[in-house]
Formats: structure tokens, sequence, C-alpha cells
């Protein structure tokens, strides 16, 4: 079978128009792996990635921690929730921008609580080891794109089964609107902050939210969960365009009718997860970029596009269950 066959469970119709490069529909709370496409190959995240700065903040930081913001935080490059220097707010503030807006700058804010760059980036590489990916190298926590950065749809299905097992992330990914904060004494006015993920606008039946992403390299990645009839799924979509075609959270809510049309008891595999700690070394910024070009070459200006990566991936995580006809093999890109 070509390595970038779909492979479903009994009962699971694949939607014709979705057109990106990688997905996978499972239920978050079995682990089941209900239909796939390509799940070990290696793709750029885009901002789906901040999923992993997300859980390592509500891991060490209190809620009500305020971190005032710097110039360099405001100024970030990329989508920016709109976090005003000089401002105070508060670590769920911050989350929020994070996961509603989608904020570089409030990813930025909250590296600086977590020790700074560097020690920022050591920590969500830890944190995927931790969470059993095998695929995935994070380069740059706000998911632009830095040299080495992959990601799979099967280790973000790991990451985003994790997130939304805890309470606390789920309704900060769900939250419609926030007031985020101004300050007063200064001048400076607040502002309403809305959700930018149309998961959750358009009145999906049991949206619970999920992750917009894009850069010109990755291009429209997308998350999407929702719950029906007890079932909780997720989606993760990979490397798709939406030029000529559906946006990526319609492909994401097609894949989400599909799977909840799938019998429970049906599936291709689970989210194989290892225990805690298994794997999870301290990968620093410079250890990293070192393991990532030891695999893929010296990356000269313009570096390889996400179509070139290739990194020497582990064991793979899928562990298929049903039939026995489908190996998953990743695809060197």
């Amino acid at each position: 079978m070509a390595d970038c066959d779909v492979v479903a469970a009994r009962g699971f119709t694949a939607p014709e128009d979705v057109a990106a490069s990688a997905w996978i529909v499972f239920d978050a709370g079995s682990g089941d792996v209900i239909a796939a496409k390509d799940p070990h190959g290696r793709y750029r995240p885009a901002s789906i990635a901040k999923v992993l700065l997300a859980l390592v903040a509500i891991d060490e930081l209190p809620m009500d921690r305020t971190i005032t913001v710097r110039h360099e935080d405001a100024a970030i490059e990329g989508s920016r929730a709109g976090i005003l220097e000089g401002v105070d707010y508060t670590v769920e503030k911050l989350l929020l921008g994070l996961l509603m807006s989608s904020g570089n700058d409030t990813a930025s804010a909250l590296s600086q609580a977590l020790g700074g760059r560097d020690e920022t980036l050591r920590k969500v590489n830890r944190k995927a080891r931790e969470l059993g990916a095998t695929d995935t190298r994070i380069a740059d926590y706000t998911g632009l794109d830095g040299p080495g950065q992959v990601t799979s749809a099967f280790d973000m299905a790991l990451f985003y089964a994790a997130a939304f097992a805890d309470p606390e992330y789920e309704r900060l990914s769900g939250t419609p609107l926030t007031e985020m904060p101004g300050d007063e004494e200064a001048g400076i006015e607040g502002f309403t902050m809305s959700n930018d993920n149309q998961l959750l606008a358009s009145g999906f039946e049991g949206a619970l939210g999920g992750k917009t992403g894009f850069t010109d390299d990755a291009r429209h990645t997308f998350v999407g969960f929702a719950a029906r009839d007890g079932r909780r799924l997720g989606t993760i979509v990979l490397d798709t365009t939406v030029e000529e075609g559906p946006r990526a959270w319609q492909q994401s809510a097609a894949l989400l009718e599909a799977g909840f049309a799938t019998a429970p008891d049906s599936s291709v595999g689970d989210l194989a997860i290892p225990a805690a700690g298994d794997g999870a070394d301290d990968l620093g910024p410079e250890d990293m970029e070192d393991e990532i070009l030891d695999a893929t070459g010296d990356e000269d200006e313009g570096g390889p596009s996400t179509r070139d990566i290739a990194i020497v991936s582990g064991a793979a995580g899928l562990v298929l269950v049903a039939v026995g006809w489908f190996a998953v093999r990743s695809r060197r890109r």
C-alpha cells in the first residue's frame, strides 16, 4: 500500500473534498484512531504547535500571575493578539490570546515566565517527548517556520488528546470572547478579543474548540474537536490548500462528521502513549538543531521547504489492532 493512502475503519467514508496532505480522525476518550492519511509524514505545523507551549504554561504557571509585556513581545513577527507594551496581563489572559487569537506576542510574553526563549524551547520539546512524539521537533514555539521544525498528524493527535483531557485547556480553547485589559493610568485602553476558530463560530454541532495555523511553508493547518453522544472526536489537518476548495476548518468539520457516522467500536489502531518520561530528554535549541541537521543536511539560506524535509524517526506510534493489513510508514518529504 502506498505511503499516502487513506486507512479507515469499517463504516468511515473519507470526504472527497479534503485536500490535506495528511490528516487523522481519532477518539480522544478511547484513543482509537478512526481513519488517517499519512499519519507519520513530516510537515510544518504552523500555529497548531502552540499547544505545547500552552500545556507547559498550564502545568507551571498560576493563572493569576501577572506578566508585564515588553517591547519585543508586542512587536514580534507574525500573528499577534494585540497585547500592549507596558501593560500587565495575567497568565490566563495570555493563554487566551495564545489559543483564541494565535498570538505570537502572547507566546513571547509567556516565555518570559518560563525562563526565556531557550528554556521554553527545551520545555516544549521535552513535553512533546513526554507525550510520546517521535516525529516532532520544535524550533519555534510560536509555530513560525524554523530550521527543521516538523511534526506529524499522529504526534499532533497525541498533543491535542492530552490538551483536551485538561478541563483548563478546553475552557480556554473554547472561549468565544474575552476582555483584554489596558492601563488606565497610562491612558491605554483595553480591547475585546474574539476566538478565530471558525469551527466554533460556525455553530458546528458539539464543537469544543481547536486551533488554526498558517505559514507560507506549512500552508493551512487545523485542529478541530467536537463532542456528541458521549464521544469526543478530534481531527488534525496538515498541509492543505484552500484556494479552490473548502477552508481548512471545513475539511476538519467534514472529517468529524465522517468520524461521528462511524460506529464507536470501529478503529484501525490507537494512540499508543508511552509511560510519562519515556524518551523525554531535555533537548535544548542547540542540541535540537544539531540533531535535526544531522538528519536533514546543512541548511543554506532559504533552507529546505517542507516538501524536502526528512528526519530519521523513532518507532511508529500507531498500533494497528483491527485487521492487520496496514502498516503505517513515514513519508520522506
